[in-house]
């Protein structure tokens, strides 16, 4: 009898122990209730890491759970997008992504990539800003045809960096180097933080890029903003013309910065996350905060995200055309 209810207890220890296991394995309860990892494509520094950063700690309050920050920078954004590519589709761990990785660098790669654009589920565009044209403060150029005029002389001379071959930086040196008939060194960087600590210390001469991580060292006088490449003067620096008033009116380049999925994550998840996004976007402190970088709060949601790249698309396979841009 007792070998009989012996055998019984370790049937029901073994059942119970199975139910346990099966429970741990699945992800009990609604989303989110473990943290959630955003995957920057770009190096700490750069508006990619703002955005990401900017939008972790609000996002992360909204939603209950906290949102760390993993930056994989290299291989023009490749290593981030083939690590979220590769997550599972649950909603845990999510791109945050530049457009110049994300449209250019599939235009310009002379091999195939280890992403495509369909491996992603757009989320929400969070962060829109045109590029700056920004020099050492020791270089004597106050304008931008001191700049011209100088390359003009002496071709090749000018280095100019950028966050890495096929980044809107480099497309935006390619199209300067066009229309105003001048030929520069292009000097690649694994994403905006690297170059921008060059410039700083002398290593390079100049670079294109998007203001948050620059106007700290204009305003201190380290760095000299010469233009910026949208179609308005930026709050942030009113004294700063735009490159059509600086006489180069088809230099027009923005970048935005986006949250994506993995392909196949459920929709129930993606509209929670977008919505939420909306609504931290739309506080008066998180659109203050990009005005204030040079860059302004442009929500998205996923269709119109979806839309605005295939635009985006077009757009740039024009442009790397007629500049006849390639990666290295």
């Amino acid at each position: 009898m007792r070998t009989y209810f012996s055998r019984i207890n370790i049937l029901v220890l073994i059942l119970l122990s199975q139910v346990s296991i099966s429970s741990y394995g699945q992800d009990s309860g609604k989303y989110p209730n473990r943290p959630i990892t955003f995957i920057a494509s770009s190096a700490p520094g750069g508006t990619t890491d703002f955005t990401a950063r900017v939008l972790a700690l609000p996002l992360g309050t909204a939603l209950g759970q906290t949102i760390v920050v993993e930056n994989k920078a290299g291989a023009s954004g490749a290593i981030a997008a083939t690590a979220v590519k590769k997550a599972d589709p649950d909603g845990y761990t999510l791109l945050v992504q530049y457009s110049g990785y994300h449209v250019i660098t599939p235009l310009v790669s002379k091999n195939p990539l280890p992403w495509e654009l369909k491996d992603f589920q757009p989320v929400a565009n969070v962060i829109s800003a045109p590029q700056i044209v920004v020099v050492r403060a020791d270089l004597p150029f106050k304008t931008m045809k001191e700049l011209i005029s100088y390359a003009k002389a002496n071709p090749g001379k000018l280095n100019y960096a950028s966050s890495g071959n096929g980044s809107l930086q480099h497309v935006t040196g390619a199209m300067l180097e066009q229309q105003a008939g001048i030929k520069m060194t292009h000097i690649p960087y694994k994403g905006t933080g690297p170059a921008l600590a060059d410039l700083l210390g002398g290593q390079v001469d100049l670079t294109f890029g998007t203001p948050p991580p620059f106007i700290p060292h204009i305003q201190t006088g380290k760095l000299r903003a010469l233009a910026t490449t949208g179609k308005k003067r930026l709050q942030s620096l009113p004294d700063v013309p735009t490159a059509a008033e600086a006489g180069l009116p088809k230099l027009d380049a923005t970048s935005w910065f986006a949250v994506f999925a993995p392909i196949n994550t459920p929709a129930s998840i993606v509209n929670q996350l977008t919505t939420e996004i909306a609504k931290v976007m739309a506080e008066p402190a998180f659109k203050q905060k990009a005005v204030e970088m040079g860059a302004e709060a442009v929500y998205m949601n996923p269709k119109q995200l979806d839309e605005f790249i295939k635009t985006e698309n077009i757009r740039w396979t024009s442009v790397v055309k007629t500049a006849r841009i390639e990666a290295d």
